[in-house]
């Protein structure tokens, strides 16, 4: 019990760390590209509302869903989803860390967060890249387990390729890295959208930096936190990771 209690106290502590820088960095880089793309879905629904007005006069789409208002409140919700999310992938993390040995310094916790970079963002990433509002996706279950089996794959293609010696581990583990890109991620139908192929290109790339950031940040201040609380975690070396 000791040993998990204090696993999720380091954890909490880089989730929180992590959590608000990524926040700063969305609010500086990838909010402001959402509202002007949410300009486009904006025009793109008036037109489809006026055209439904021709062609069914009186009706209604009823109440919008609630979103959160522009400012503080939007900051203050994505900074608690941020923060959460944090903490869950510190703990994530961690607990993977201790499995092969822990993390022995802050160095180290740089390697395990570009793992994780590479594992949850860049790798999915490659099929299914961010998108903004007013572009066309496919079928969100679809999209959601085959971004699951991606994740899965590369974690353990790259667990393959570090924790194992023999050759034939680390050939299987670059089959599952490119096992998902072969299978394909789910398209739409169309890619028609009337936002610019610049802002989505500008979009790609900033939540692909912060993401890259928010993971650094999280692998050093875990590898941080657990050698502060690292009563009764385990202290061996761990195996090829300098």
């Amino acid at each position: 019990m000791n040993i998990f209690r204090n696993a999720v106290f380091a954890a909490a502590l880089a989730g929180i760390l992590a959590g608000f820088v990524m926040t700063a960095l969305q609010a500086t880089f990838t909010v402001p590209l959402i509202l002007q793309a949410e300009t486009f879905e904006g025009a793109a629904a008036s037109h489809d509302h006026a055209a439904a007005e021709q062609v069914a006069p009186g009706h209604s789409h009823g109440e919008e869903a609630w979103a959160p208002a522009d400012g503080f409140e939007r900051l203050a919700f994505t900074a608690l989803a941020n923060v959460v999310t944090g903490i869950g992938f510190a703990l994530l993390l961690i607990m993977a860390s201790e499995l092969a040995g822990g993390i022995a310094g802050w160095r180290q916790g740089l390697i395990w967060g570009l793992a994780g970079f590479a594992a949850f963002t860049l790798a999915p990433g490659l099929g299914l890249p961010p998108e903004l509002p007013a572009m066309p996706a496919a079928d969100l279950l679809a999209r959601q387990v085959w971004w699951v089996g991606t994740v899965g794959a590369t974690a353990a293609g790259l667990a393959l390729i570090a924790f194992r010696s023999q050759a034939v581990w680390a050939l299987l583990g670059v089959v599952l890295l490119v096992a998902p890109h072969i299978v394909g991620a789910p398209q739409p139908v169309s890619h028609e959208t009337p936002v610019p192929a610049e802002l989505h290109h500008r979009f790609v790339v900033a939540v692909t930096v912060t993401n890259l950031v928010f993971w650094l940040v999280l692998g050093a201040a875990a590898a941080l936190a657990r050698t502060r609380f690292a009563t009764g975690l385990s202290a061996k070396p761990q195996r090829r990771l300098a």
